[in-house]
C-alpha cells in the first residue's frame, strides 16, 4: 500500500515538473508575430424600385474590393425583405465595385471609395431598356449614316458599252 502511494506521488511530481518545464520552454519559444487585421468598414446597400420606391427583396449585391491595385476577391450578399444588404468586412481605404442584380431589372454597377467607417449606398433599379445600336436608328429601321461610322470604299467599275443586237460582233 505504501509503495502504491509512493508511485502515485512520484508520478504526480513528474507530471508537474514536465508541465513547468514545458511552460518555461514555451516562454522562450517565439512563434509568428501577430499581425492585426486591417480596419474594416460597414457598407449598407438599400435597393429600391424606381417606379414606386418599394424595396427589392432577394436581389444579389456583389462587392468586389481592390486596394492599391490588388484585387481582394468578391463577396455576394442577398438583400433582406426590406431591400437591405449589409457587409462589414471591406477594408477601409479600398475602392469597391458594387453590382446589383435583380430579376426583371437592369443590372446596376458603380465604383465607390470606402474612406469612412460606415457607408450607406442607395441603389434605384430601373426596368430594362432597349439597346442602342450604331447600325440602326434605334427605331427599327436601318440607319442612313451615323457620324463616326465609315462606309467601306468600293472601287468604281468602268462604264460598260452596251451592244445592240444590230451591232453584235459577227463570227
Amino acid at each position: 500500500m505504501l509503495r502504491r502511494t509512493f508511485w502515485y506521488q512520484l508520478t504526480l511530481v513528474l507530471c508537474i515538473s514536465v508541465l513547468a518545464s514545458s511552460q518555461a520552454f514555451g516562454s522562450q519559444y517565439r512563434g509568428r508575430k501577430y499581425k492585426a487585421p486591417p480596419p474594416t468598414s460597414r457598407i449598407e446597400v438599400q435597393v429600391t424600385k424606381k417606379f414606386n420606391g418599394k424595396p427589392i427583396a432577394n436581389a444579389a449585391v456583389v462587392f468586389n474590393p481592390t486596394k492599391d491595385g490588388k484585387d481582394l476577391g468578391s463577396l455576394e450578399v442577398k438583400t433582406d425583405p426590406d431591400g437591405k444588404a449589409v457587409v462589414d468586412i471591406i477594408p477601409t481605404g479600398s475602392m469597391v465595385r458594387v453590382q446589383v442584380i435583380a430579376s426583371g431589372y437592369a443590372t446596376y454597377g458603380q465604383d465607390f471609395l470606402i474612406d469612412q467607417p460606415t457607408k450607406e449606398i442607395a441603389v434605384i433599379m430601373l426596368r430594362p431598356q432597349a439597346q442602342i445600336s450604331a447600325y440602326e436608328d434605334n427605331e427599327g429601321k436601318p440607319a442612313d449614316r451615323k457620324p463616326g461610322v465609315q462606309e467601306p470604299v468600293r472601287p468604281k467599275l468602268p462604264a460598260a458599252t452596251q451592244s445592240s443586237p444590230d451591232t453584235a460582233p459577227q463570227l
